[in-house]
């Protein structure tokens, strides 16, 4: 059976204190809103840069079929350039002079086709690179409210760290000098029962469990050395009894 010092037991209910105290800025640090907002963020940021990727790749090629299309133009303009300039000469024969002008009717009718290709191209591209601007916009945005969720996160960490640092400072101080075998016992409980391995004895209730105990159970308890360890029949949490109220 096991035994401890009446004033330690005492203290163990503050140490149980602060370490349910340690448990809740753990959760609030694990479940912290912003964190569900960061998650979303990257989410939406993942498909903002899928997207991206795909636009970019569209406007990178749409420029190069462009640069193509301004070739094949050149090409024909400069063609039909060497021609007139050769009948404006007046150089050649009759022949010559024919050939030159339906070789330019010709290229004409060319240069008109490639001009609406490199126009339909163009259109396609200024389409292109009017969603790609969007995009960019659209995920600068993101970007930015990443960057803020990020803020407030590490504010709110910086808070609930320090905390989290000072009630282990007060934990160590107080659990210092405490009965080994009881402090055994009490950290075997917490980690078998939810982080609560004591609680008090309030009139019949056990504080851990809420339940109201069996009155002989509770009577033994009270009538027990106040040196020995008492444990909820229910829950098993070592129970710390309290003076009971004086009587009027």
């Amino acid at each position: 059976m096991t035994t401890a010092p009446p004033e330690d037991q005492h203290r163990l209910l503050d140490v149980q204190a602060l370490d349910t105290r340690t448990s809740q800025l753990a959760h609030q640090r694990r479940t912290h809103p912003t964190l569900a907002r960061l998650t979303e963020l990257d989410g939406r940021l993942a498909d903002v840069e899928t997207s991206l990727v795909a636009s970019r790749t569209a406007v990178r090629d749409l420029r190069r079929e462009l640069a193509k299309a301004e070739a094949d133009v050149e090409q024909v303009r400069a063609r039909a350039d060497r021609d007139r300039a050769r009948m404006d000469s007046g150089q050649g024969s009759a022949k010559d002079m024919q050939a030159l002008a339906s070789e330019l009717t010709a290229l004409g009718r060319r240069q008109g086709e490639l001009e609406e290709i490199e126009l339909e191209v163009m259109e396609r591209l200024e389409a292109h690179e009017g969603a790609l601007a969007e995009l960019d916009a659209a995920a600068d945005v993101i970007r930015g409210q990443h960057a803020e969720a990020t803020a407030e996160r590490d504010a709110a960490f910086a808070v609930i760290d320090a905390e989290v640092q000072s009630v282990a400072e007060k934990r160590a101080a107080l659990a210092e000098g405490l009965d080994a075998g009881l402090v055994t016992l009490y950290d075997r409980l917490r980690g078998q029962l939810g982080g609560l391995g004591a609680a008090a004895l309030r009139g019949r209730r056990c504080e851990g469990c809420r339940l109201e105990l069996n009155p002989m159970d509770v009577e033994a308890i009270r009538k027990a050395p106040p040196e020995q360890v008492a444990r909820c029949e229910e829950c098993g949490r070592i129970l710390v009894r309290l003076p009971e109220p004086a009587k009027g």
